[in-house]
């Protein structure tokens, strides 16, 4: 029998996890711990347990088969790839979507820190604004802001930048940076994308076949222009089983 409990004050705590579609097991006696605070990124191929791992901690797979202990902390929010704003609902109803209901803030309340949290992520002034009328970059801005608005212990993130052009995923790279100094969650996030494994997070976990086959902690400010930069990504790809004459795309193949 699985268990999900939350109010953990000390992070995340996986135990001898297993999830299984139609017989096919996806995650196999998984054991993982997130620290509070810690920025935590999961890479595998596709088919690895990545995006299951990320639901059974926000509590969104009851119907699995599976087993296993999963204690998280009280307070979780996801980012997924797409924004999934209400297109019908203006910003600000996006963000303060559900607050009052789970904070128990009053509804001038829960408007006042919606505005300040698009005030944080670059969006002061659009507060009326139609999702529509948002690049994609602003529609993710949006997404984050209605996430870090109910002040996670744990932000839960499905390749938040995968349909983001180059350059705007850097610019959301800087703008996650900043927030998560600001607001501390604990953070899991699943990308394909080894250099923004690096880059983000403080350790990086390759899954493989629902295992947990390495574990890297970059150095804090490593670079790409740093030696120990090339050497960690190769080795990270060298995990995945990405051959080294392969090794110039920076996502994982599917």
């Amino acid at each position: 029998m699985a268990t999900h409990a939350g109010g953990l004050s000390t992070g995340v705590r996986v135990r001898d996890l297993v999830r299984s579609y139609d017989g096919a097991p996806v995650l196999e006696s998984l054991d993982l711990d997130i620290a509070p605070g810690e920025f935590m990124a999961i890479l595998g191929r596709s088919g690895s347990g990545k995006s299951t791992l990320l639901r059974a901690l926000a509590g969104l797979d009851p119907d699995v088969a599976g087993s296993g202990e999963v204690r998280v902390p009280g307070s979780v929010s996801v980012v997924f790839q797409d924004s999934r704003l209400l297109p019908w609902a203006r910003v600000l109803d996006n963000v303060v979507l559900g607050l009052e209901a789970s904070t128990g803030l009053s509804r001038a309340e829960a408007r006042a820190a919606g505005t300040a949290a698009l005030a944080e992520v670059g969006l002061a002034g659009r507060e009326r604004a139609w999702p529509g009328e948002l690049s994609g970059g602003e529609q993710q801005r949006v997404s984050l802001a209605r996430s870090l608005v109910r002040r996670p212990e744990l932000l839960l993130a499905d390749e938040p930048f995968g349909a983001l052009d180059a350059l705007t995923r850097t610019r959301m790279h800087g703008l996650l940076r900043e927030l998560l100094e600001r607001h501390g969650p604990a953070v899991l996030m699943v990308t394909h994308d080894v250099d923004e494994a690096i880059v983000l997070a403080d350790r990086v976990v390759v899954l493989d076949s629902g295992r947990i086959a390495a574990q890297r902690r970059p150095d804090p400010g490593l670079t790409p222009a740093d030696a120990a930069y090339g050497a960690l990504r190769a080795d990270l790809l060298e995990a995945l089983g990405v051959p080294a004459a392969d090794a110039a795309p920076k996502e994982i193949p599917a």
